[in-house]
């Protein structure tokens, strides 16, 4: 994956090449049907929203205004359409205070095993409200750097960098009732 083969792809479409399309599908799919995922934590409903996704992105193809890469276009686009989305219609949550304390059975002292940490981990920032979870869903679980996540949600910086932070603060606070003590990595 390269930005130029996105580039050319999209070249190729503009200049009439429906076709190419299919190539910048086939490239990003995993990652943007991933990306809605973790947003809405529904498979099904992951895919059509990365459909969705591709179809806003073949419709504004044109407005793509190359100064970054289209791949951060893309993300960026469908980060707003998976925010909004999830704004309509919300993923069904329970609280962190309403849910069981998990306890493994299997170990010594009842800890939870680290699969199950990871759980209780994604469900408490699913749980976040909206300008803390988006921030933390892109930096943390897609793994994107401050810049990538403030140019993918048209913030500043700084603001991602106050939202990770407080959202780290909300985590702590909830987590160690659950899971014990949690170090989330620093941004």
């Amino acid at each position: 994956m390269s930005a130029t083969d996105d580039q050319a792809d999209v070249e190729r479409v503009l200049s009439g090449d429906i076709a190419a399309f299919e190539s910048l599908v086939r490239r990003w799919q995993g990652p943007l049907v991933n990306l809605a995922y973790r947003f809405c934590r529904d498979r099904a409903r992951a895919e059509d929203m990365a459909q969705e996704a591709f179809l806003r992105a073949y419709r504004a193809l044109g407005l793509w205004r190359r100064d970054a890469t289209f791949s951060t276009w893309l993300f960026a686009l469908a980060t707003n359409l998976y925010r909004s989305e999830l704004a309509r219609i919300p993923p069904r949550t329970v609280s962190l205070e309403d849910a069981p304390a998990l306890r493994d059975s299997r170990t010594i002292d009842g800890g939870l095993e680290e699969r199950d940490r990871d759980h209780v981990v994604r469900q408490a920032v699913l749980s976040l409200p909206p300008k803390y979870r988006d921030a933390m869903t892109l930096f943390y679980f897609h793994d994107m750097d401050v810049a990538a996540a403030a140019r993918s949600l048209g913030l500043p910086e700084g603001t991602i960098k106050a939202r990770l932070s407080r959202g780290r603060e909300i985590l702590r606070a909830k987590l160690p009732r659950r899971i014990g003590t949690v170090q989330p990595k620093e941004a």
